[in-house]
């Protein structure tokens, strides 16, 4: 779930001289809940839940959207499996990254990354930061002549694309960063579906799969589906962990700032 997250413009390489954008998607106050399952030994378990909260804000006196990414597992999860995750975004109203921040609780593994944003001369500039789980403190500066983005500003970003000239097999490449790492991803299409959501609702979906560079090749990290409209809210997300596979599926949506036109009677 915390890969939930995506994409940039659809041009084969993608570079600009600003990191703004039009915001079509969401709207202060959207709210969206979500069932996850967990795959151990060919067993699927309710693994816990998750919300993806956006809302008005003010970031260093200029206008922002706040989202929050929350995973909490469940008892039975955990005795397989501990994870905590918290996201969390600060974007202008213009979609620039300002900030973002991410807690991981994983098993033994705790982490809190944090990327921090500006943008002088027209550049990209980030200040990394890593809190890992012995207590070392991990900073970094860059400045870069392309945009950069974490997993929520990018996701939050993506949901704005005009999907209506989108091909199968159309990939889309950005970076994506974290406490102490750049790393080139890709977003890749494969056409639409119809998917069953866990609020009992059936959504025309587009299908897209998020991939990261590890070790020298892409790998699918997660594949997921957004309703084919002008909300592109993600209704499920297939999760590819290392030590297994989990899925995540829409309960709730409140707040969304266009009607749901993808909703399949």
């Amino acid at each position: 779930m915390k890969k939930f997250l995506f994409f940039l413009l659809l041009l084969p390489q993608v570079t600009f001289a600003q990191c703004t954008f039009r915001n079509t998607a969401f709207q202060n106050g959207e709210y969206l809940t979500y069932n996850l399952y967990f795959n151990w030994k060919m067993v699927w378990l309710k693994a816990g839940t998750s919300s993806l909260t956006t809302v008005s804000t003010v970031y260093q006196g200029k206008p922002a959207y706040r989202t929050s990414l929350t995973m909490r597992g469940s008892k039975k999860a955990d005795n397989y499996f501990v994870a905590r995750d918290t996201l969390l975004s600060y974007v202008g109203q213009d979609m620039a990254p300002l900030y973002f921040r991410k807690a991981t609780v994983e098993n033994k593994r705790h982490s809190v990354d944090e990327v921090f944003y500006t943008y002088p001369g027209g550049k990209c500039h980030t200040r990394q930061h890593r809190l890992s789980s012995n207590g070392e403190h991990h900073w970094e500066e860059h400045t870069w002549q392309e945009c950069v983005y974490d997993m929520l500003s990018i996701f939050q970003r993506a949901r704005s694309f005009d999907p209506s000239n989108w091909k199968k097999g159309q990939v889309i490449k950005f970076y994506i960063v974290d406490g102490n790492s750049r790393d080139a991803a890709q977003l890749r299409y494969h056409g639409k579906s119809v998917v069953k959501a866990d609020n009992g609702k059936r959504y025309r979906c587009l299908e897209l799969s998020y991939f990261q560079l590890e070790k020298g090749k892409m790998k699918e990290i997660v594949r997921f589906y957004v309703t084919d409209d002008d909300n592109h809210i993600p209704v499920r997300l297939d999760i590819f962990l290392r030590i297994g596979a989990g899925k995540a599926f829409l309960t709730t949506m409140k707040g969304n700032r266009s009607p749901v036109t993808s909703e399949v009677k």
